[in-house]
């Protein structure tokens, strides 16, 4: 019996997330990588690499990451408290 294939990724568990950055806002001030680092990290010279479905329990360092970004190019939502 052929096993069946892993979730990819990039598939959002029931208390994720949704996190997206505006990379065209974005400045790379890497604010959020020092709020966030374990979701967000610069690589090179304005490389942004960030998680685009973090655990909800990371809620507190989302939201101090997306605070803290000094052209607000960081949004997030809450799948769990969106209305369909």
């Amino acid at each position: 019996m052929p096993e069946t294939p892993p979730e990819p990724a990039t598939a959002l568990s029931a208390n994720a997330l949704r996190v997206s950055v505006d990379l065209n806002r974005c400045q790379a001030y890497a604010q959020c990588c020092y709020a966030a680092p374990r979701h967000f990290r610069i690589e090179g010279r304005e490389a942004l690499f960030y998680d685009p479905a973090p655990s909800g329990a990371d809620r507190e360092s989302i939201e101090r990451a997306r605070i803290s970004c000094p052209v607000q190019a960081i949004r997030v939502e809450d799948p769990e408290l969106s209305t369909p």
